[in-house]
């Protein structure tokens, strides 16, 4: 892993009973363009039931450096990117994604 390498993360929340179905969607349209971009190491799709009917789901995803980034995500790599059908499933959703670099 070379100091490059950045991590991009981001949360939004869907009710539980719409779980699987948007884990699903996710796979198909978020994850795929990430295996699809030069320059994507690698991504996870992590979800965390809160308990109260409400699942977190939280999207990694590992890059070269931050042109694989703009070339998935555009000009403004901060911002979240969003499919036709994440207004059907989140409650609320990151508007901006964190990014993160290895140290040490």
């Amino acid at each position: 892993m070379t100091d490059e390498q950045i991590v991009r993360m981001w949360t939004g929340v869907v009710r539980t009973a719409d779980r699987d179905r948007y884990v699903a969607y996710v796979e198909r349209t978020g994850m795929t363009a990430y295996r699809a971009t030069p320059g994507n190491l690698d991504c996870w799709l992590l979800t965390r039931d809160l308990g109260d009917g409400r699942t977190e789901v939280t999207t990694v995803s590992r890059w070269e450096n931050r042109d694989a980034i703009v070339a998935f995500a555009g000009d403004d790599p901060d911002r979240a990117v969003f499919y036709p059908e994440d207004d059907e499933f989140l409650l609320t959703r990151d508007e901006r994604v964190r990014h993160y670099r290895r140290t040490g």
